[in-house]
């Protein structure tokens, strides 16, 4: 690792794409101050810029792994660019959930599931969902089950996974997302609907 300080951002990113992980930690550890401390300014709440900060490096794992990062610029504005659509991503999908027009002739909200109280059918089917993922998160292969139940069961930051599990925050990250590739294809192969 104390050789890995002394490269670059881009001999690390390339070094990463190789397939060495210790690169992208790093990366990270030189990065992840920065990085959060810029997403909480703007965010002014730690949860929110804990899921932020590590949505934004699971984005830049895929975009490296595959392939698709080019060396335009410096790795810290390309990485402070992501953290910062994803902000935009998370306040225009806040700002459209919470907008309803009762002049909207598509939105009946006399009738909207959402603005009812709870009934007996809204009981089974989440019953129903439950049920289902808990089926598909037993099917996962037993890392990333392990990763995903801590994660969002026990609400661990992916640094308290990687240290109860004894791997690099990469490899971490790297299991949450092949655990949530994994359920799609599952739901998908099984024909499982898991919204309302």
């Amino acid at each position: 690792m104390q050789v890995l300080t002394k490269l670059t951002d881009e001999q690390l990113v390339a070094d990463y794409a190789k397939g060495n992980n210790e690169a992208f930690d790093a990366l990270l550890k030189r990065h992840q101050s920065r990085v959060f401390s810029y997403i909480f300014h703007i965010v002014k709440n730690k949860d929110l810029a804990d899921d932020i900060f590590q949505e934004t490096f699971v984005k830049a794992i895929m975009t490296i792994k595959q392939g698709r990062y080019t060396e335009n610029g410096k790795f810290s504005a390309w990485i402070s660019r992501i953290a910062h659509n994803l902000i935009i991503d998370y306040y225009r999908q806040e700002k459209s959930e919470n907008t309803v027009s009762a002049d909207d002739e598509e939105t009946n909200l006399l009738n909207r599931r959402d603005l009812c109280e709870e009934n007996i059918e809204y009981h089974l089917v989440t019953d129903q969902i439950h049920e289902d993922v808990r089926r598909i998160v037993m099917a996962l292969p037993e890392s990333q089950r392990e990763v995903l139940i801590m994660r969002y069961y026990r609400d661990m930051s992916f640094k308290e996974i990687a240290d109860a599990t004894n791997v690099s925050i990469n490899t971490a990250l790297g299991r949450m997302r092949y655990a949530i590739l994994n359920m799609r294809r599952i739901a998908e192969e099984n024909n499982i609907v898991l919204t309302m």
